[in-house]
């Protein structure tokens, strides 16, 4: 008769609770523990490619209810600085390859943004919990 033998699932167990801890503590700003407004990457790990008749006035990420639950929000805000009315398209790239984008402003019927005026826009990002480690951001004109 074969005997039983006993291993103690202790290491296993030890084991598994640190990395689970590691894991935890990978970095970046969570909900519970997230201020109003804070960057939007770690270590603000931004990669920027801006037309050259836009200036990037504001971008800034929050966590905001959306859909049920707390999801990361990126707020763009653009400032004209071309001498002609533009209407500009945004991109954000996150490094756990999601990306979310649209146009500022969302529909022209009131015009489209002004020499010299700012326009902002609020983007969430379904899913994303987690402050993200790099985020790569693109805004061109439309013509």
């Amino acid at each position: 008769m074969k005997q039983f033998k006993w291993v103690s699932i202790w290491p296993i167990f030890i084991a598994a609770m640190a990395v689970m801890v590691l894991a935890g503590c990978a970095g970046g700003v969570t909900p519970k523990d997230a201020p109003s407004e804070f960057l939007c990457a770690v270590d603000n790990n931004v990669d920027t490619d801006v037309a050259p008749e836009a200036e990037l006035v504001d971008f800034t990420c929050s966590f905001k209810k959306w859909e049920g639950a707390a999801t990361l929000h990126f707020k763009v805000a653009i400032k004209n600085v071309s001498d002609k009315p533009q209407r500009f398209k945004v991109n954000i790239f996150l490094d756990n390859s999601k990306a979310v984008g649209g146009l500022i402003p969302r529909k022209t019927k009131k015009g489209l943004v002004q020499p010299g005026k700012t326009a902002s826009f609020t983007y969430p990002v379904k899913g994303v919990t987690r402050q993200p480690k790099e985020v790569m951001l693109k805004i061109r004109t439309m013509k």
